[in-house]
């Protein structure tokens, strides 16, 4: 019996992967990666701001902004992705040329650059969807991983465009000749779909995973977004909870409990005295590596007050001490520019009503243009950092 001969590029005759569509959907794919990258760059400059960098406390919204475009622009790459793969996998039973040359090399050095960004994308945007719900089934730190993973992402993406450019500026704008009848010799799509209706489809196709999604921090989307895994107003007070008290090894405060501030001077004091002192509200979200968010309305001691009455001056940075028994983010600081933000407060109240245990009782803080994760709560101890 004899074998059917292996699949060539010409084996794939369908009008739909023609470079034009390929371009057009690599444009808004390439978009995409973008905004998920810069954004995502600016969320781990958050979490891990290097020595020389100042990230500023206001917009107030900023990172509720930044990071709910990095998880609705990861979310809509997915079906780019898909129907970008779709277009142009044809390209893969080419042959190479042979015997080598420049155009081989430049073969090889096309399809080992697609094989290094499909493979780091795909694993970018798997692993980014499965922490979005909080589940981390591998070895490796999701947040060290991911950031890699992304640079890698851009250098593969960079050498292949490099390698790509000229076919990509011969289809970028549409040409008479992309409105032109399918030539005889070629037949119609399976499909029955035109190049057009393909990225109609395709556009559609992202659009409806975007609204369906970005509900988790677009509250007027709340109501369709049945792939967000949170709901931003659900949970206790009407905020969702990531770390419960419970997972963090906090049952609550005993009736020695005592807040201290250790500066010039050192400070103590009781739940009841830090009731006491001048309260202030901050109007402000709480904004989530995980995408969600949800404004909220605090009240408390600004931060600035407190280190007023300890003696520190302003531009003083603050390491916040959590009741939280281990933990990545059981620590975390303050610099100048949050601490000293007439927004950032030592919170005890959320909205309207005492913290919850889980969202941080006694004490927690909220501050403007922080991830959520930074916000430390069952807050117990500043240190002022000479």
């Amino acid at each position: 019996m004899k074998l059917p001969a292996p699949p060539t590029e010409k084996s794939f005759p369908s009008p739909l992967h023609h470079p034009r569509v390929a371009t057009v959907i690599g444009r808004w794919l390439g978009l995409a990666v973008a905004i998920c990258f810069l954004t995502g760059l600016f969320s781990h400059l958050q979490q891990d701001t290097p020595g020389w960098l100042t990230i500023p406390s206001r917009p107030a919204s900023l990172y509720r902004v930044t990071q709910g475009l990095h998880i609705l622009s990861g979310s809509v790459a997915v079906p780019l992705l898909l129907a970008k793969l779709w277009t142009v996998y044809p390209k893969l039973f080419a042959k190479l040329p042979w015997p080598p040359s420049r155009k081989a090399l430049t073969t090889i050095l096309e399809r080992g650059s697609i094989l290094v960004l499909v493979s780091a994308l795909a694993l970018e945007l798997f692993t980014g969807f499965l922490n979005t719900l909080q589940w981390y089934p591998w070895p490796f730190p999701f947040k060290q991983t991911h950031y890699a993973l992304a640079w890698i992402i851009v250098g593969a993406l960079l050498v292949h465009l490099a390698v790509k450019l000229p076919l990509i500026l011969a289809h970028w704008r549409r040409t008479p000749a992309d409105s032109t009848p399918v030539a005889d010799s070629l037949p119609p799509a399976i499909t029955g779909l035109t190049r057009r209706g393909l990225l109609r489809t395709v556009a559609g196709g992202g659009a409806l995973v975007g609204i369906t999604s970005v509900g988790q921090s677009v509250p007027a989307f709340g109501p369709v977004a049945v792939l967000a895994p949170r709901k931003p107003n659900v949970g206790p007070q009407g905020l969702p909870v990531n770390r419960t008290a419970k997972d963090a090894g906090v049952t609550g405060i005993g009736a020695n409990w005592r807040f201290t501030i250790t500066g010039p001077r050192k400070l103590s004091y009781t739940l009841d005295e830090l009731r006491n002192l001048e309260q202030n509200r901050s109007d402000l979200p709480i904004a989530c590596v995980e995408g969600w968010s949800q404004g909220a309305h605090w009240e408390g001691i600004r931060i600035r007050d407190l280190l007023s009455l300890c003696g520190a001056p302003p531009g003083s940075r603050v390491r916040v001490v959590s009741m939280e028994k281990g933990g990545f983010y059981a620590t975390s600081e303050l610099p100048p520019e949050f601490a000293d933000d007439p927004l950032t407060l030592l919170a005890l109240r959320l909205n309207g009503a005492e913290l919850a245990l889980d969202h941080g009782f006694p004490a927690r803080i909220i501050a403007p243009n922080r991830p959520g994760v930074l916000q430390t709560k069952w807050v117990h101890r500043l240190e002022v950092i000479a």
